[in-house]
């Protein structure tokens, strides 16, 4: 906690905003024109789209040519037909595709695993009767979780313990230490207002976004989310806030970051820009949402939190700006911090409680009591949790598998900060997904 941050230690770039494609990326520019290819992300984007009429949260955005979009509203396809057609543009595709960082060589490849995930997410929906945790994983997100135990995480409940003493179930003192940090309603617009600045702030200072790039932010209720990004082209994001539940203070930098900036907000701005209309790569005009795009989504925006607040600079800017605007005391919060840290600890024990309740294992009722005995939720985050994991399924993978992979990748021969912020920057303008991180 007491240490300096790593941007009052290192020299910052001449220019504000880094480089955001590799040497080699930026070779691949001038040679980036593929027939061919540009033909299979049309019908790609079309056939996304079409699956999205079985399925209305597939389709997380588009922005593209608005026929493609009333060609798919009327094509009257089934599931299974959706997913032959998918295996179809597979078949266009090299059978094997070498590793290579080449900006062509990274979009085939994209091609290639998104179509992937949209056979395999219409064969799901053709028949839903059998469902598995790590094989729909797999086949959605390209990549394995690791598989892990209860007790492993029993060292972190006992650190809770110490820490919040007392004779009532874990989960309870949680949630009534929490709502000491609880942003009264009236107060929460002012802070968001201000955490989402900062977050803005430190992110233009590493990342160029276009000039006219903005968001709408709205506060909703009855949603089985906490936040949510609707991209909707052209820069512009509608930012939705669930109120449904209690907000506390570490929240506003978290959905600051995770939604906006540098998270979800910036990453689309940039696909759009970088490889939309610069390239004129259709494909990045949809985001199907099962699908390994949302990894790298998911995981950049919640490793964007510590990458634009690192060390224990979110602790210090909450106390001395966001405490005082909610009306809380800032003495209290290198404890609220130490609680948050332990709790972050058990957030991969939510992707066991996932698996049994997806694989069947465990019922509604005991996902529930799950989620508050190993992940101390309260019992409204829990059911909400479940109701998550009824809508998206292994979805939950992302938040946290995400981010320890985009970690790794940023983090690998990138001890600075500018070179973090530059590797993130390349991540998000770039067709990398969770197998082609290492290329």
């Amino acid at each position: 906690m007491g240490c300096e941050s790593r941007k009052a230690q290192e020299p910052e770039s001449d220019s504000a905003a880094s480089e955001v494609l590799s040497p080699e990326e930026t070779a691949a520019q001038e040679d980036s024109e593929d027939p061919a290819l540009d033909q299979l992300a049309r019908d790609y984007v079309r056939l996304v789209l079409t699956l999205g009429n079985h399925d209305k949260s597939y389709v997380d955005a588009y922005y593209g040519p608005a026929d493609l979009k009333a060609e798919a509203e009327a094509d009257k396809a089934s599931p299974a037909e959706l997913a032959s057609r998918a295996e179809m543009l597979l078949a266009r595709l090299p059978q094997t595709i070498e590793p290579a960082g080449d900006l062509q060589t990274l979009r085939t490849h994209y091609l290639k695993t998104q179509l992937k995930a949209v056979a395999a997410h219409a064969h799901h929906i053709a028949d839903a009767s059998f469902r598995d945790f790590q094989r729909e994983a797999k086949a959605l997100y390209d990549t394995e979780p690791p598989v892990q135990e209860y007790a492993e995480f029993d060292p972190v409940l006992a650190q809770l313990e110490e820490e919040l003493p007392g004779s009532e179930p874990l989960h309870i003192r949680v949630q009534q230490f929490q709502e000491q940090y609880r942003i009264p309603e009236g107060k929460l617009e002012s802070v968001f207002n201000a955490a989402i600045a900062e977050c803005k702030k430190r992110t233009l200072a590493h990342i160029e976004l276009p000039d006219n790039e903005s968001f709408k932010l709205e506060y909703v209720q009855d949603k089985p989310w906490s936040g949510y990004n609707w991209y909707q082209g052209n820069a512009h994001s509608l930012i939705q806030i669930n109120s449904e539940l209690p907000i506390y203070i570490d929240r506003a930098v978290d959905l600051g970051c995770h939604e906006g900036y540098p998270g979800h907000h910036t990453y689309n701005a940039l696909l759009e820009q970088k490889l939309v209309k610069d390239q004129g790569w259709l494909e990045y005009s949809v985001y199907p949402l099962f699908s390994p795009q949302s990894l790298i989504a998911e995981g950049s925006a919640n490793y964007g939190i510590e990458l634009a607040f690192p060390d224990g600079e979110k602790t210090r800017f909450e106390q001395e700006a966001l405490y005082p605007l909610a009306g809380l005391d800032p003495a209290t919060a290198e404890k609220y911090q130490r609680v948050l840290s332990l709790l972050a600890e058990l957030k991969f024990a939510e992707n066991i409680v996932a698996r049994e309740y997806i694989d069947g294992k465990i019922d509604r009722d005991e996902a529930v009591a799950r989620f508050q005995k190993y992940t101390a939720m309260s019992p409204e985050k829990a059911a909400q949790r479940v109701r998550f994991v009824d809508t998206y399924g292994a979805y939950v993978i992302n938040y946290n598998w995400g981010k320890a992979l985009v970690k790794q990748y940023v983090e690998q021969d990138a001890d600075l900060s500018n070179a973090r912020w530059q590797k993130f920057s390349r991540l998000l303008s770039s067709p990398r997904l969770p197998s082609s991180l290492n290329w």
